[in-house]
C-alpha cells in the first residue's frame, strides 16, 4: 500500500462557482472536473491516506430539513477527512419551533462564522433562496424532487469507472420519476457527458414530457431491457404522493423489480444501481442488490469522495 502524500494542487481556474446548487447549469468540462477530482481522493483513500486536511479552519453545517442516512453521513465524513469543523443543525429542537423564519436561522447560523451550508429540504428552490441571502458557500443535497446533484455525480462516477466510460452508454432510470430529484440530477448530469436516457415506470410516474429534456420514456422495463447498459433502480416515494399511483405493491414489482428472470434478459455485463434506501423485494431482489453486477455499495462509497471533491472545490478557491 502506497503512503506517499498526494499533491492536489491549487483549485483550477475553470471552477468559479461558490455554490452546487445542481447540474444543470454545470457544463460538461465543469462535471468531469468534479469527477476527475473525486477519482484523486477515492484513491488517496484508497492508499491510506484518509485525512486531507486543505480545509483546515473551515466550518460545514449540515441543515437538513428531511430525514437521511448516507447523504448526511457522507458529508459529515467529507468535511471531516478534508480537515473542517461540521455542525449538524436539528430542525425540531431549534429556534424554528418558537416562530423564527428559515431565512433567520440560517442568518443567525452564518453569523457565528462559518463557510458552508450543505442543505436537504422538502420545497424545490430552498438551496437558491439560501445562496440569494447567505454569504457563504451552499451545496444542494436535495430540494424536494427537484435536484440532488451530489447524488447524480456519485451515481455518474461509479458508471465511469464500472464502464470506463459515459458516451454512447444508454442508462435507464426506473421507477418513480415523477418525484425523483436523483432522476433530474442524472438526467442532466448523464446527456451533457453523452450518454443516452430512458426513463421507465408506471404511466403514473413517468410523462411523454419527459422526451422535452432529451430523453426517452417507456412504460415497460422487459422491453427496453435488451439494450440497456446501465439501470438505475428508483425508490417509489409515496411520501411525495397524495395517491396511490398503481394498485398494489405486489404489482409494481411484477411489473419493475429487477429480479434473477430480468437480469438473465438483460445484458451480460449490465450495471445495476440504486440511491438507496432499496426496498428489497420492490424495486431489486436480494440476490440482484447483492449480486456482482451491483455496484450499490460502491455508490456509497463514492459518496464520500465525490462530496470531498465538491467542498474542495467550493471552500478551496
Amino acid at each position: 500500500m502506497s503512503t506517499a502524500t498526494i499533491d492536489f494542487g491549487p483549485v483550477p481556474v475553470i471552477w468559479r462557482r461558490r455554490h452546487l446548487l445542481g447540474l444543470e447549469d454545470l457544463s460538461a468540462e465543469e462535471l468531469t472536473l468534479i469527477l476527475d477530482k473525486a477519482e484523486v481522493f477515492k484513491q488517496a483513500a484508497a492508499d491510506g491516506q484518509r485525512k486531507v486536511p486543505l480545509l483546515s479552519g473551515k466550518t460545514c453545517v449540515n441543515l437538513f430539513f428531511e430525514n437521511s442516512t448516507r447523504t448526511k453521513s457522507s458529508f459529515t465524513l467529507a468535511a471531516r477527512r478534508l480537515g473542517a469543523d461540521t455542525l449538524d443543525f436539528s430542525a425540531s429542537t431549534s429556534s424554528l419551533s418558537k416562530g423564527e423564519t428559515f431565512i433567520d436561522t440560517a442568518k443567525n447560523i452564518e453569523a457565528m462564522g462559518i463557510d458552508l451550508v450543505v442543505v436537504r429540504h422538502r420545497t424545490p428552490g430552498t438551496p437558491q433562496l439560501l445562496a440569494q441571502n447567505l454569504s457563504c458557500g451552499v451545496i444542494n443535497a436535495g430540494d424536494g424532487p427537484h435536484e440532488h446533484p451530489t447524488q447524480g455525480l456519485l451515481d455518474i462516477m461509479t458508471i465511469r469507472q464500472r464502464k470506463g466510460r459515459l458516451a454512447g452508454l444508454t442508462v435507464a432510470l426506473v421507477g418513480d420519476i415523477a418525484h425523483s430529484r436523483t432522476a433530474r440530477s442524472n438526467i442532466w448530469g448523464l446527456k451533457k457527458l453523452g450518454a443516452n436516457v430512458i426513463v421507465c415506470g408506471p404511466s403514473t410516474l413517468v410523462s411523454p414530457r419527459w422526451e422535452e429534456l432529451g430523453v426517452e420514456y417507456s412504460y415497460s422495463l422487459d422491453e427496453i431491457l435488451p439494450r440497456v447498459d446501465v439501470l438505475n433502480l428508483l425508490r417509489i416515494q409515496f411520501e411525495r404522493q397524495n395517491t396511490r399511483p398503481f394498485p398494489s405493491i405486489r404489482e409494481y414489482a411484477h411489473l419493475y423489480a429487477m429480479n434473477r428472470e430480468r437480469l438473465a434478459a438483460a445484458k451480460p455485463d449490465v450495471l445495476i444501481l440504486a440511491p438507496g434506501p432499496i426496498n428489497r423485494g420492490v424495486e431489486v431482489t436480494p440476490e440482484v442488490a447483492d449480486g456482482p453486477q451491483s455496484a450499490i455499495l460502491e455508490q456509497v462509497t463514492n459518496g464520500v469522495a465525490v462530496r470531498m471533491a465538491v467542498i474542495w472545490l467550493i471552500l478551496g478557491r
